[in-house]
């Protein structure tokens, strides 16, 4: 399950609606271990597409980088489906099991397909095998 502060799941919606009709992409870090997502981290989709993303590598160096010297790990990876259902495509699941992330992180995706729904939702991917697990999302940890 991931535990989500309500500001933080709207901070990935506002990019991906802003980003929209690109996919939006980027990355919630939390202090080591701990499995709670804190610092909303928006990144720049170097694939400018509207049915891909990709991390910019020297963003995702330093933002890598930064999460080392904070003692900060990635929990959640977002991204954003401009015309389909929030689902891990198969390109989405070749990304994730191909990821230096670790079992632990959340894959979160956002659809932006209606503009007066939000669909959000997440998923753990390992080995190749999609998880949807339910998302609670909270005013603030307790």
């Amino acid at each position: 399950m991931l535990t989500i502060e309500r500001a933080l799941v709207e901070k990935i919606v506002a990019h991906a609606r802003a980003d929209h009709p690109d996919e939006a992409c980027g990355i919630i870090a939390g202090a080591v271990g701990s499995g709670r997502p804190t610092r909303f981290i928006p990144m720049i989709n170097a694939a400018r597409s509207p049915t891909f993303y990709q991390f910019d590598s020297t963003e995702q160096f330093q933002v890598w980088r930064d999460m080392d010297d904070d003692d900060e790990e990635p929990v959640v990876l977002y991204h954003s489906h401009t015309a389909t259902e929030a689902y891990p495509s198969r390109t989405d699941i070749g990304i994730a099991t191909e990821s230096p992330v670790g079992l632990n992180v959340h894959y979160v995706l956002v659809s932006t397909r209606d503009p007066d729904t939000e669909e959000f939702r997440s998923y753990r991917i390992v080995d190749g095998e999609v998880t949807e697990e339910e998302v609670r999302v909270v005013e603030a940890y307790g």
